[in-house]
């Protein structure tokens, strides 16, 4: 079993949004999730200009990954999101507000790095993204 421990240091400033600084991991084995899109289990794109929507299943393909190895989401150290538009970042925070209190109850929220980039692999995605867990 893992042991995980999110900290946020004294001397970092508090964090803008639904993350933490750093991640402490001593564990026997690490996942790295490949870049999650908003696609269905058979790759049919899920809310094309739908950002929210996008969100969701993003993240529920996440999920689905982490459960395959017997792990959820107690076990992510770290994300990286990846948007197309800059103007959906408050869109993504909210997404965060509402959907990460559910997802970490304890309001441990792992570290994300988030990146502006000219497009995703097809022109519908508006957002990917990436997660490591430690089991």
């Amino acid at each position: 079993m893992a042991e995980i421990r999110i900290l946020n240091p004294d001397g970092l400033a508090k964090p803008l949004g639904q993350y933490s600084h750093l991640t402490r991991v001593k564990a026997s084995e690490y996942v790295f999730i490949a870049g999650q899109l908003a696609v269905d289990k058979d790759g049919k794109v899920v809310g094309a200009d739908d950002f929210d929507a996008q969100c969701v299943q993003s993240f529920a393909n996440i999920e689905v990954a982490l459960k395959s190895v017997g792990a959820g989401w107690g076990n992510v150290v770290q994300f990286v999101t990846y948007l197309v538009h800059s103007q959906d970042i408050p869109k993504f925070m909210r997404y965060r507000l509402r959907e990460f209190p559910k997802m970490f109850p304890n309001g441990a929220y792992p570290p994300n790095t988030l990146l502006m980039v000219d497009r995703l692999v097809q022109e519908p995605f508006l957002i990917e993204v990436q997660a490591t867990a430690a089991v």
